[in-house]
């Protein structure tokens, strides 16, 4: 099995938040959306988030704890929510090809919709893109070991041929981001239908399917 690293579950463990920090999470999430993030204030954050500065500041001890925390949940979020797609098509015992499909359609869909990720990179693209490129190595790692876990156990259920799964996942995790952060490309990417089709003819057969 491919030596995953220790960045996945730690993402997967790192919630639920209690009510009170999740209102907080909310609250900064909206300002960021509003006024971006060099512009939120953590005044901002404790008036929307209805308690003092002093109780923000006791849990989170400045503006870059804030942001990391939210950067935090909401890639958690974006994990469970393709979490909920392979799941469904692990019971319905969906063939391997349609299982691709499904996964490189969510994944691709979870970062362009994100409306935190399009809302910077429109606006202070200084602040998301070092994360994303010369710095990118742990998104590229969560990606990469998602996709790794996603083949191993498609090659436990005999849906796959066995193979170091890990420069694949790599691969395609590196080919989602790159489609997410520059969307212009004679690729469809908002047409989900021709969308799909593309993933057949040229993600699809990457995997090896027997």
């Amino acid at each position: 099995m491919a030596k995953l690293a220790k960045l996945l579950p730690l993402v997967r463990g790192s919630g639920p938040e209690d009510r009170n920090q999740a209102k907080v999470l909310d609250a900064a999430l909206l300002a960021f959306l509003d006024f971006g993030v060099k512009r939120t204030s953590m005044v901002e954050v404790a008036r929307r988030g209805g308690l003092s500065l002093a109780t923000l500041y006791r849990r989170f001890a400045g503006k870059n704890d804030l942001i990391q925390a939210v950067g935090l949940r909401q890639t958690r979020q974006f994990i469970e929510e393709v979490d909920a797609v392979v799941q469904r098509q692990a019971e319905l015992d969906a063939s391997a090809e349609d299982q691709i499909v499904e996964l490189f359609i969510t994944f691709l869909a979870g970062l362009r919709g994100n409306e935190l990720l399009l809302r910077l990179l429109k606006t202070e693209p200084e602040i998301v893109l070092p994360y994303l490129t010369v710095q990118g190595a742990p998104v590229i790692e969560l990606g990469r070991d998602y996709l790794a876990e996603f083949i191993v156990r498609l090659q436990d259920e005999g849906k796959l041929p066995h193979y170091d799964p890990l420069p694949l996942a790599e691969m395609i995790a590196r080919t989602a981001l790159s489609m997410a952060l520059t969307p212009q490309t004679v690729i469809p990417l908002d047409d989900e239908a021709t969308l799909r089709e593309f993933a057949r003819q040229h993600i699809v057969p990457s995997f090896r399917i027997r």
